[in-house]
């Protein structure tokens, strides 16, 4: 299929670390099932269960995506980033959206896979595996995260959505969370969570993402071995 989109050579958006986060709705939780209670896991996360999204996967609303050698899908994590507005350390839960510069929206790309025990290297952070869009959108002009409601489109067919509204943690406690152990700089993302066994689209795709306030995100996903169009 011909890409409806730019190549991955599209500047990046300028933003600092990505740090995501598995398992923060219940209905992943619920998808997971009894083997969360099983060995390794032997039950939820306490804690906020992270990963990072490093530069090398970090590409623009409009990109092409290549899958690693071998690769045929990918899971769709849509999302949103908190953006961070000053650095953040130590927040409380109270004080937590004065750190907050707007949201963002993400595409957290993962080949599938069937294990959070061991971190998913591979899975999660392949050249071009976090399609960003291009605007930040303040807090105020993005209104109740937990009315918005994301729906992914793969080649003009609606195959999911997701909302806000069973978070383990909102955006405060989520943000006070982390920020008990780590410092977040001006710039830095943090995802409020990708869902477990998210849609999938299949090379030669073309990916579309719309959210309400924050707009849309679109991108092409390629095999290794398809050449840039």
């Amino acid at each position: 299929m011909t890409s409806q989109f730019s190549s991955s050579s599209l500047p990046a958006p300028q933003v600092g670390t990505v740090y995501g986060v598995v398992l923060n709705d219940h209905r992943s939780l619920a998808r997971f099932g009894d083997a969360l209670e099983a060995p390794p896991y032997k039950g939820a996360p306490k804690a906020p269960a992270m990963y990072l999204k490093p530069a090398n996967t970090i590409v623009a609303d409009g990109a092409t995506v290549r899958l690693p050698k071998g690769e045929t899908a990918v899971e769709i994590g849509a999302t949103v980033g908190i953006v961070i507005g000053r650095p953040a350390a130590r927040l409380t839960a109270d004080s937590a959206l004065a750190a907050v510069a707007g949201y963002v929206l993400v595409a957290d790309l993962s080949l599938p896979h069937a294990s959070y025990y061991r971190p998913a290297i591979r899975e999660k952070c392949f050249d071009g595996a976090c399609p960003v869009a291009a605007r930040t959108v303040p807090a105020a002009e993005a209104g109740r995260l937990a009315d918005l409601k994301l729906t992914i489109s793969v080649d003009g067919v609606a195959v999911g959505t997701r909302t806000f509204t069973e978070l383990v943690r909102d955006v405060p406690r989520l943000l006070a969370d982390v920020t008990e152990f780590m410092t977040l700089s001006v710039g830095d993302v943090l995802l409020l969570g990708v869902e477990y066994q998210a849609p999938q689209a299949r090379a030669g795709s073309s990916v579309h993402i719309e959210a309400g306030p924050l707009g849309t995100l679109g991108f092409n996903i390629q095999a290794a071995t398809e050449a840039a169009q």
